[in-house]
């Protein structure tokens, strides 16, 4: 269709130019004009013409040139700004002429030259803040290669850089303003000044004095843990004033409205507490110089009470009853009564688990004692209301717990003793041969007592043999209905038993304890039994006299066994228990 018009147009062209060439031969005709300067005119006109038409065709022929060579010239732009920015060449599409190639080239070129100019413009911001951020966080800049133009896949790589440097700004900022506000606050309840230069800028209010470094960070932490240490050692001091205070005020016998008052108008900072409390201390001090003798018997009292807690024995209050027992009432003589008494405080607090230990298997030890004392009383049996049976679960569970706790104790002095370095000594014994010599003192005790009884049921028995029998009186039991006797703790229980031939008998159960003389054959017997056991071992072996130092687990059936089965001593009362 293009070419068509193209045509068209030059056919027109040619046609002008003849209707033109006839004008002008009409004109010169009416003129005159001869055919030499016809031919002359004619001459002009065409060159006329053909120097226009050759001016033209030059013109084109250089837009042409210049079209082409602009082609060569894009082409090798686009290959340079492709090479710079990390792209893939351009391609052409293919069947274009030359006029499009060179608006394709310049176009892509005019684009790609914007782009680099935005990314170059992007860099350089994304560089200023990096440099901005790695000042304030003291860490190396982010590697661009100078000169060279970054890919969009390194734009986005360093302003993913730029964010985790951001993020890790502010985290740094909050550490930072957390230490300082912890170290303010702590140089403020102490009362201190800040002395050094980090101290100074740490309680400094602007947020510019400090480079956000992971160095800065350590310093700050280092000081808030020196603070953190001086304020608990002046919480410390702190702690000792009101305790020497409240010691002071009870041996002086303070008034209590007194000490409240003192304590309410105590106030300020811990280094004022201090010197308030320090000065209370030097007046109850120098008050107490007036009261030697009354504020050293106090101590006295309770240096006696504190050794009983810690169980000590004379052995270990030996070195300090030369001064218990001194009448010169001096400075000196209450100064050595206070150490002792800080001594045994310490040894107090360090054994305190262990002495809580120990006392509660003193506690149960006692509570085993009462009950072997009760098992000899047999009018226990006749207790109503599930007291017996509630006393047998109390037994047992003494019985577990006696052993649990010594292992306990022996576990942990052995530690406490490990770590102090120092023998833990109950009434001046290691604490498993105190344990000893209780369960062997009371073996000795209950061998004693059988022999006190078995004596004595001796004598009673012989004492019955020259007794005058008595007549039963005839028919009398056989003539009651077994329901309808009445117990009475002196008479004899008539119970009915069944055989299998159904012939019925009575039985005569004793109301109130079997014979003293059955009791004491079976004790008898069961005491022979447990002095041959017991000459094999002893219910806890010493713990000094073993090879290896260490206790041996008790045995309850083992240091019970002397005392000879349970059911043969109190079956019989225990029939009537039920029957009854």
């Amino acid at each position: 269709m293009s070419s068509q018009r193209s045509e068209a147009l030059a056919f027109s062209l040619v046609t002008g130019i003849n209707h033109a060439m006839a004008k002008l031969v009409d004109i010169w005709d009416s003129m005159g004009i001869m055919e030499e300067q016809r031919v002359e005119r004619m001459e002009t006109v065409k060159k006329h013409i053909e120097g226009l038409l050759n001016d033209m065709i030059t013109e084109e022929e250089a837009l042409k040139h210049r079209i082409r060579t602009n082609v060569i010239t894009f082409e090798k732009q686009l290959d340079t700004l492709c090479l710079e920015m990390s792209m893939d060449p351009y391609k052409l599409e293919e069947g274009l002429t030359v006029l499009q190639i060179e608006k394709n080239l310049r176009l892509r070129v005019e684009v790609l030259t914007k782009e680099k100019g935005d990314r170059l413009k992007e860099l350089h911001g994304l560089q200023q803040q990096d440099k901005e951020l790695c000042l304030e966080l003291c860490v190396i800049p982010y590697y661009v290669p100078t000169g060279s133009i970054p890919s969009r896949t390194q734009l986005q790589e360093f302003r993913e850089h730029l964010k985790t440097l951001s993020e890790e700004k502010k985290s740094r900022a909050k550490v930072f303003s957390g230490l300082r506000e912890d170290i303010r606050k702590l140089m403020e309840d102490m009362g201190q000044k800040p002395e050094t230069s980090l101290e100074k800028e740490s309680v400094c209010h602007g947020e510019e004095i400090f480079l956000l470094t992971h160095e800065n960070i350590k310093a700050l932490q280092l000081l808030l843990s020196q603070m953190k240490v001086k304020k608990e050692s002046l919480m410390n001091t702190l702690a000792e004033l009101k305790e020497r205070a409240m010691c002071l005020w009870n041996r002086l016998e303070a008034l209590e409205q007194d000490r409240t008052a003192f304590q309410e108008s105590v106030q300020g900072t811990l280094s004022d507490q201090i010197t308030q409390w320090q000065g209370e201390v030097d007046r109850l001090t120098v008050l107490q110089k007036a009261m030697l003798e009354d504020v050293i018997d106090k101590v006295r009292q309770e240096l006696v009470a504190l050794w009983d807690k810690c169980n000590q024995g004379t052995e270990q209050r030996e070195p300090f009853n030369a001064h218990i027992c001194d009448d010169d009432f001096t400075e000196e003589l209450l100064a050595l009564h206070d150490a002792e008494l800080l001594k045994v405080k310490n040894y107090y607090d360090q054994a305190k688990p262990l002495l809580e230990v120990l006392h509660k298997w003193e506690k149960y030890w006692a509570l085993f004692q009462d009950f072997e004392k009760k098992a000899n009383d047999p009018n226990r049996f006749s207790n109503r209301g599930g007291a017996l049976l509630k006393e047998a679960k109390e037994k047992v569970k003494v019985q577990k717990m006696l052993p649990k706790l010594e292992e306990e104790l022996r576990t942990g002095v052995e530690s406490w003793e490990k770590d102090q370095g120092t023998a833990f000594l109950v009434q001046g014994q290691r604490v498993m041969t105190y344990i000893s010599t209780q369960w062997e003192e009371h073996k000795q005790l209950r061998s004693k007592e059988k022999s006190e009884r078995a004596t004595t049921s001796k004598k009673g028995e012989m004492t019955t043999l020259f007794k005058t029998p008595t007549k039963r009186a005839h028919g009398g039991m056989n003539t009651l209905t077994p329901n309808k006797i009445r117990k009475t703790p002196t008479q004899p229980i008539m119970v009915r038993s069944y055989s299998c031939n159904s012939s019925s008998t009575f039985i005569s159960v004793p109301s109130s304890k079997p014979p003293l003389s059955q009791i004491q054959m079976q004790k008898t017997k069961s005491l022979e039994r447990s002095n041959s056991s017991s000459s094999q071992r002893t219910p806890l072996q010493e713990y000094n006299g073993t090879e290896e130092n260490k206790p041996v687990d008790i045995s309850y059936s083992d240091f019970t066994a002397y005392r000879g089965p349970l059911s043969a001593t109190i079956a019989p009362v225990f029939q009537w228990y039920v029957v009854s």
